[in-house]
């Protein structure tokens, strides 16, 4: 519950920052609902455009159904009757191929795509290490005096079965297997952007413009507001979250922020955060915060960490290349960004 209530609160101050939310009036009929129950957080689903109720109710209700199909898709702690998902697949390691829905496929075959894309750094196989440092975390927040950081080990143990060329996918046949029966799939990294994404895609075939989808702070704005304008969105300060470091002015685009602050636990007076560096295994510990605006919201959230897990000169290179606008901050505070996300940095 507190992790919820958390979201629900950097929601709320998002979706204050998005509209210019004031005591008056606004030109348009704003509408939002919010969900709890995907991707263990808040979702919100808000239109500026001045939708009547019913085809914002119908539109919201579309872009939550898709959420929650993707949702159980990529659960790997679940399964769900009459479909098979990751937690399907992982249960099953080493063990045969197993039919799954087409969805599933094309999100797995896209995500080997990202990890030829990014050299590695986005490999949804390293379920066996995120496992690992995921369960610490947890008994940390049970039991505080308890915290401790895996061995080498574990780490060396775990890290020897993280090979993507142990993803099996048979396209033609819709077919996954995993052929490695300690690997396990963990798609934290771009299972949230890439629901997000799906979503996104219905409402600008369904003709919405001027909506904000908001997934656990990734952000995906179809269109603009009536006007043409965007909206101004806060990246928080790494130092001091009740700030904001810098404010961007957004359309038709997505924004995703990953950062140590978030979800992290402490052993020692070292603060041990969520994003693990494929390279060391350890947290990766080149920056505070990493925030990649780019219109598709799954290619964002894969940025996102991948990024974080490069030195800047590597993952500038990475950003230009793909058309990404990125800003950087650093563990002191220092704050470096791309020619056009410098474009997007508003007053």
């Amino acid at each position: 519950m507190k992790r919820i209530a958390a979201w629900f609160m950097s929601a709320l101050l998002l979706a204050l920052s998005l509209t210019g939310c004031s005591a008056g009036k606004t030109e348009t009929e704003d509408r939002g609902k919010s969900y709890f129950t995907y991707f263990d957080t808040v979702s919100f689903v808000y239109s500026y455009a001045g939708d009547s109720a019913e085809q914002f109710d119908r539109r919201s209700a579309g872009a939550s159904g898709i959420l929650g199909e993707y949702h159980r898709l990529f659960d790997i702690y679940h399964e769900y009757s009459g479909e098979n998902n990751l937690c399907t697949l992982n249960r099953n390691a080493g063990g045969e191929s197993i039919e799954v829905d087409r969805k599933l496929i094309d999100f797995l075959v896209y995500a080997k795509e990202l990890y030829e894309t990014t050299d590695g750094k986005m490999n949804v196989m390293m379920g066996s290490v995120l496992s690992i440092w995921h369960d610490l975390r947890t008994a940390a927040g049970d039991d505080p005096a308890s915290a401790r950081i895996p061995t080498d080990e574990e780490l060396q143990t775990a890290g020897e079965h993280t090979d993507i060329s142990s993803l099996e996918i048979d396209e033609e046949n819709c077919t996954v297997r995993i052929s490695d029966p300690d690997a396990s799939i963990d798609v934290g990294a771009l299972g949230k952007g890439y629901a997000t994404e799906m979503a996104a895609r219905w409402l600008e075939a369904d003709g919405a413009l001027g909506y904000v989808l908001n997934v656990g702070g990734n952000i995906r704005i179809v269109g603009t507001k009536p006007d043409g304008s965007g909206w101004v969105t806060g990246v928080k300060d790494p130092a001091n979250t009740e700030k904001f470091a810098a404010k961007l002015m957004l359309a038709d685009t997505s924004c995703v922020t990953s950062g140590s602050y978030e979800r992290y636990y402490t052993v020692d007076g070292v603060c041990y955060h969520h994003i693990i560096d494929e390279a060391t295994l350890f947290p990766a510990d080149y920056y505070s915060s990493l925030t990649v605006v780019i219109k598709d919201s799954a290619l964002a959230d894969a940025l996102s960490t991948a990024l974080f897990c490069m030195p800047y000169e590597d993952g500038a290179a990475l950003a230009e290349s793909l058309g990404a606008k990125v800003l950087w901050i650093f563990p002191d505070g220092e704050i470096r960004y791309t020619p056009g996300m410098e474009k997007l940095i508003a007053n």
